[in-house]
């Protein structure tokens, strides 16, 4: 288990948007948690996969690929993306078992390296059961992404605190400069 804090203003998202969030900007710089294997080792410990898949060189590829893909399919044409999300779909499948304790699903890679970008572009495809939900932040600067589960859809920024405290306070500031 990774004891390094993980520095990202958002986590906490499903698997396929948190991967995205691996970038955000700080101060105007964007910032990239899968720079190095160390941050790779706070992003799986953060989603629960520390234990099963290693922080090296190889799982961290197959990641910044899948980043990239989900990056074209989100912020992009789904058509233009659907051959690389399928790229990285290809190196697992889902393989379906009869357990005692009834049906169950469990993946299955030929290469392990790419479980974990794998599991995050299957559950992309999960959030395309309701893609209007599938969110980038409207803080100007913000490059965030988050699946809004507000009960009328109608979330706006990553953080109500953060990105929306800034609208709002310049919202407010224009017009009181206006008056």
């Amino acid at each position: 288990m990774s004891t390094a804090r993980d520095p990202r203003p958002l986590t906490g998202e499903p698997l396929a948007l948190d991967l995205l969030n691996t970038r955000w900007n700080r101060d105007g710089v964007t910032q990239d948690l899968l720079a190095d294997p160390a941050g790779l080792a706070v992003w799986l410990d953060g989603n629960g996969l520390a234990g099963t898949h290693p922080a090296d060189a190889e799982v961290l590829r197959h990641l910044r690929t899948a980043r990239e893909a989900l990056k074209a399919a989100v912020d992009g044409s789904p058509r233009q993306a659907a051959p690389l999300v399928d790229a990285v779909l290809e190196h697992g499948r889902i393989r379906a078992r009869l357990t005692a304790g009834g049906p169950a699903e469990e993946p299955e890679f030929a290469d392990p390296s790419w479980a974990p970008a794998w599991l995050a572009a299957r559950n992309y495809l999960e959030l395309l059961r309701a893609p209007e939900r599938i969110r980038t932040c409207a803080g100007g600067s913000c490059i965030l992404h988050f699946y809004d589960t507000s009960r009328n859809g109608t979330r706006r920024w990553c953080s109500m605190a953060a990105c929306g405290n800034r609208a709002k306070a310049s919202r407010h500031y224009a017009r009181s400069k206006d008056n």
